[in-house]
Protein backbone atom coordinates (compact mmCIF):
# COMPACT_ATOMS: atom_id res chain seq x y z
CA UNK A 1 0.00 0.00 0.00
CA UNK A 2 1.46 3.55 -0.79
CA UNK A 3 1.69 6.21 1.69
CA UNK A 4 -0.66 9.53 0.02
CA UNK A 5 1.78 11.84 0.67
CA UNK A 6 4.29 9.70 -1.80
CA UNK A 7 1.07 9.42 -4.34
CA UNK A 8 0.54 13.50 -4.18
CA UNK A 9 4.10 14.06 -5.06
CA UNK A 10 4.45 11.85 -8.50
CA UNK A 11 3.51 14.19 -11.41
CA UNK A 12 0.21 12.94 -12.96
CA UNK A 13 1.45 10.56 -16.14
CA UNK A 14 -0.24 11.48 -19.42
CA UNK A 15 0.07 14.50 -21.58
CA UNK A 16 0.38 18.01 -20.24
CA UNK A 17 -2.97 20.51 -20.58
CA UNK A 18 -3.30 21.95 -24.05
CA UNK A 19 -2.46 25.80 -23.77
CA UNK A 20 -5.04 28.47 -24.03
CA UNK A 21 -5.93 29.31 -27.71
CA UNK A 22 -3.90 32.55 -27.95
CA UNK A 23 -7.12 33.97 -29.87
CA UNK A 24 -10.04 33.10 -27.24
CA UNK A 25 -7.21 33.97 -24.09
CA UNK A 26 -7.18 37.60 -25.98
CA UNK A 27 -10.68 37.72 -26.77
CA UNK A 28 -11.71 36.56 -23.29
CA UNK A 29 -9.62 38.95 -21.06
CA UNK A 30 -10.88 41.92 -23.19
CA UNK A 31 -14.64 40.88 -22.92
CA UNK A 32 -14.55 40.14 -19.08
CA UNK A 33 -12.30 43.51 -18.57
CA UNK A 34 -15.29 45.88 -20.18
CA UNK A 35 -17.67 44.08 -17.41
CA UNK A 36 -19.74 41.46 -19.37
CA UNK A 37 -19.97 37.93 -18.53
CA UNK A 38 -18.20 34.93 -19.27
CA UNK A 39 -21.86 33.30 -19.91
CA UNK A 40 -22.55 36.22 -22.57
CA UNK A 41 -19.01 35.42 -24.06
CA UNK A 42 -19.14 31.83 -24.45
CA UNK A 43 -23.22 31.55 -25.73
CA UNK A 44 -21.94 33.20 -29.26
CA UNK A 45 -21.36 31.30 -31.90
CA UNK A 46 -18.04 29.42 -32.43
CA UNK A 47 -16.80 30.28 -29.13
CA UNK A 48 -16.09 27.52 -26.27
CA UNK A 49 -18.26 26.69 -23.87
CA UNK A 50 -18.06 28.45 -20.12
CA UNK A 51 -17.16 25.00 -18.15
CA UNK A 52 -14.09 24.71 -20.59
CA UNK A 53 -12.82 28.27 -19.83
CA UNK A 54 -13.18 27.98 -16.19
CA UNK A 55 -10.47 24.21 -17.09
CA UNK A 56 -8.57 26.35 -18.76
CA UNK A 57 -8.00 28.84 -15.40
CA UNK A 58 -7.78 25.94 -13.79
CA UNK A 59 -4.81 24.50 -15.61
CA UNK A 60 -2.88 27.28 -16.86
CA UNK A 61 -1.66 29.90 -14.70
CA UNK A 62 -0.55 32.53 -16.98
CA UNK A 63 -4.18 32.81 -18.16
CA UNK A 64 -5.59 32.28 -14.52
CA UNK A 65 -3.64 35.49 -13.49
CA UNK A 66 -4.88 37.39 -16.62
CA UNK A 67 -8.46 36.26 -16.46
CA UNK A 68 -8.42 37.51 -12.38
CA UNK A 69 -7.04 41.07 -13.76
CA UNK A 70 -9.68 41.42 -15.60
CA UNK A 71 -12.16 40.20 -13.76
CA UNK A 72 -11.30 43.36 -11.07
CA UNK A 73 -11.01 45.45 -14.02
CA UNK A 74 -14.51 44.16 -14.87
CA UNK A 75 -15.95 44.97 -12.02
CA UNK A 76 -14.80 48.94 -12.24
CA UNK A 77 -16.41 48.89 -15.68
CA UNK A 78 -19.72 47.57 -14.28
CA UNK A 79 -19.40 50.20 -11.66
CA UNK A 80 -18.82 53.36 -13.94
CA UNK A 81 -21.50 51.92 -16.31
CA UNK A 82 -24.10 52.44 -13.01
CA UNK A 83 -23.16 56.29 -13.00
CA UNK A 84 -23.96 56.38 -16.85
CA UNK A 85 -27.26 54.64 -15.94
CA UNK A 86 -27.94 57.38 -13.26
CA UNK A 87 -27.17 59.93 -14.76
CA UNK A 88 -29.02 59.35 -17.63
CA UNK A 89 -32.12 61.17 -18.14
CA UNK A 90 -35.44 59.62 -17.16
CA UNK A 91 -37.93 58.15 -20.11
CA UNK A 92 -40.82 60.73 -20.74
CA UNK A 93 -44.46 59.04 -20.54
CA UNK A 94 -46.04 58.71 -24.10
CA UNK A 95 -47.89 62.24 -23.76
CA UNK A 96 -44.65 63.35 -23.15
CA UNK A 97 -45.85 65.78 -19.85
CA UNK A 98 -44.03 63.88 -16.84
CA UNK A 99 -41.26 61.37 -16.52
CA UNK A 100 -42.55 57.59 -16.81
CA UNK A 101 -42.43 55.80 -13.32
CA UNK A 102 -42.23 52.40 -14.91
CA UNK A 103 -38.90 53.61 -16.56
CA UNK A 104 -37.37 55.11 -13.23
CA UNK A 105 -38.36 51.70 -11.12
CA UNK A 106 -36.52 49.77 -13.76
CA UNK A 107 -33.74 51.98 -13.81
CA UNK A 108 -33.38 51.39 -9.82
CA UNK A 109 -33.21 47.69 -9.96
CA UNK A 110 -31.06 47.53 -12.46
CA UNK A 111 -28.83 49.69 -10.87
CA UNK A 112 -29.22 48.24 -7.01
CA UNK A 113 -28.92 44.65 -8.53
CA UNK A 114 -25.14 45.91 -9.80
CA UNK A 115 -24.35 46.92 -7.01
CA UNK A 116 -24.99 43.84 -4.57
CA UNK A 117 -23.62 41.83 -7.28
CA UNK A 118 -20.53 44.20 -7.18
CA UNK A 119 -20.38 43.71 -3.11
CA UNK A 120 -20.05 39.88 -3.55
CA UNK A 121 -17.68 40.05 -5.98
CA UNK A 122 -15.36 42.60 -4.67
CA UNK A 123 -16.32 42.80 -1.27
CA UNK A 124 -13.32 44.79 -0.19
CA UNK A 125 -13.71 48.07 -3.14
CA UNK A 126 -17.52 47.22 -3.53
CA UNK A 127 -18.89 46.12 0.04
CA UNK A 128 -20.53 47.97 2.72
CA UNK A 129 -17.91 48.64 5.65
CA UNK A 130 -18.31 46.73 8.40
CA UNK A 131 -16.74 47.51 11.61
CA UNK A 132 -17.39 48.89 15.46
CA UNK A 133 -15.34 51.90 16.23
CA UNK A 134 -15.14 53.76 19.58
CA UNK A 135 -13.07 56.97 20.55
CA UNK A 136 -13.56 58.42 23.84
CA UNK A 137 -13.56 56.76 27.22
CA UNK A 138 -15.89 54.40 29.33
CA UNK A 139 -16.67 53.57 32.72
CA UNK A 140 -18.59 50.74 34.39
CA UNK A 141 -19.96 51.40 38.02
CA UNK A 142 -21.31 47.91 39.75
CA UNK A 143 -24.61 48.12 41.54
CA UNK A 144 -24.93 44.85 43.87
CA UNK A 145 -27.33 46.33 46.32
CA UNK A 146 -24.94 44.78 49.43
CA UNK A 147 -24.22 47.50 52.35
CA UNK A 148 -20.36 48.01 51.94
CA UNK A 149 -18.56 48.23 55.31
CA UNK A 150 -17.66 51.22 56.44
Amino acid sequence: MTDKTETTKRKKLGRPPEPVPANFADEIVAWITDGKTLRDYCRQKGKPAWQTVYEWVRKDKDFAERFAHARDAGTDAIAEDTIAMIDEPPAQTADGSRIDPAFVQWRRIQVEQRLKLLAKWNPKKYGDKVGVEHAGAMSVSVITGVPSDG
